[in-house]
């Protein structure tokens, strides 16, 4: 398989939603792989984001359980034979497991063709990085909501931005080593640090970094943080993003980033085509859930509950379903890849 990200690319240019679902039917029906496993292995985080849900105690409070060895190797078993891309860590911290390295060497065994870890990257050392990366790491994304101490510091509560540079300079040292490892920015933009943007080329000059993802913004629960107007990050795109997205390109670093006019305009309406091809494609696994309600990946392999539950029929109806609008209560991002 090429690059994830060219795939993304080529299937950005499919506008159509009927053809999409054509698509992942046929690949469902041919044995082939189709799916994300999106894999949160212990619901818990070291850092309180002020961005994120981690900062609200009650919220926290509810997000416990660890995944066993066992329970891992039932998932593997279940899921991974079919999956196009193993991404470990979603919405929890996934280095303060023990068994991250094992899981990557599983996906490797697997032979899932992408396989990333998301992480906010404190506790994960150069002989860790190291690890990650002999059991087959493609990817590690590394969350960042600033690019001084001070902000670094103030939206990422925990988090240090001595030992965040520090991490780079360990990541730029082990890709000497394992040059196809990547290294992916997730930059999640508001009104207090969308200026700090011009600040990432000096940040990472010297430093092989494949991808950077912004991202506005969005309420997702009771957090600590407030201030969800999209108004200074809109204000700020031709004199801020739009540089950024220009040296980007020069030191062929692939920026993936919403649209000037998206992050001006609230979609009200959209179609459930995006959610139906979603359902279709994004499995995700935690202590406390597994993809759909009533899946037991001790049971069953991905096929035999297909069979059972006729997915096979509810993909084809999929693809001659009726659009149908739905009113959004957040704004919805129209990313495109550059």
């Amino acid at each position: 398989m090429g690059s994830f990200y060219s795939v993304l690319r080529i299937a950005s240019k499919i506008k159509s939603k009927r053809i999409k679902m054509f698509g992942i039917w046929a690949y469902h029906l041919l044995g082939k792989r189709y799916y994300g496993v999106f894999l949160d292995p212990v619901l818990a985080c070291n850092f309180r984001c002020r961005m994120c849900y981690f900062s609200d105690p009650v919220k926290r409070s509810s997000m416990k359980g660890v995944l066993t060895k066992t329970q891992i190797d039932k998932i593997a078993w279940s899921l991974f034979h079919r999956a196009m891309k193993l991404q470990i860590g979603c919405g929890a911290e996934p280095s303060l497991d023990a068994n991250l390295a094992y899981i990557v060497k599983l996906g490797r065994e697997y032979k899932i063709p992408f396989i990333s870890v998301t992480s906010n990257g404190h506790l994960i050392t150069m002989d860790k990085l190291r690890e990650l990366a002999g059991e087959g790491l493609d990817e590690l994304t590394l969350s960042m909501h600033g690019a001084t101490k001070e902000t670094y510091e103030s939206l990422m509560v925990n988090g240090c931005f001595d030992r965040f540079k520090e991490l780079l300079a360990d990541f730029a040292e082990v890709h000497k080593a394992y040059p196809s490892l990547k290294l992916r920015i997730n930059y999640t933009v508001n009104a207090d640090n969308v200026e700090e943007l011009a600040l990432l080329p000096e940040l990472l000059d010297g430093i092989p970094v494949e991808t950077i993802q912004l991202r506005p913004v969005q309420e997702i629960g009771n957090s600590d943080y407030t201030n969800f107007s999209l108004d200074k990050i809109a204000s700020c795109y031709d004199s801020v993003i739009e540089p950024l997205i220009i040296k980007c390109k020069k030191r062929g670093i692939t920026i993936i980033v919403p649209t000037k006019q998206n992050i001006s305009c609230l979609e009200e309406e959209s179609d459930d085509g995006d959610q139906r091809i979603e359902k279709a494609t994004y499995f995700y696994v935690s202590p406390k859930n597994c993809w759909r309600s009533g899946y037991d990946y001790n049971e069953y392999r991905f096929e035999e509950y297909c069979k059972r539950n006729k997915i096979g029929m509810e993909l084809f109806k999929s693809v001659f379903s009726k659009t149908k609008s739905k009113k959004e209560f957040t704004k919805k991002m129209n990313y495109t890849v550059k």
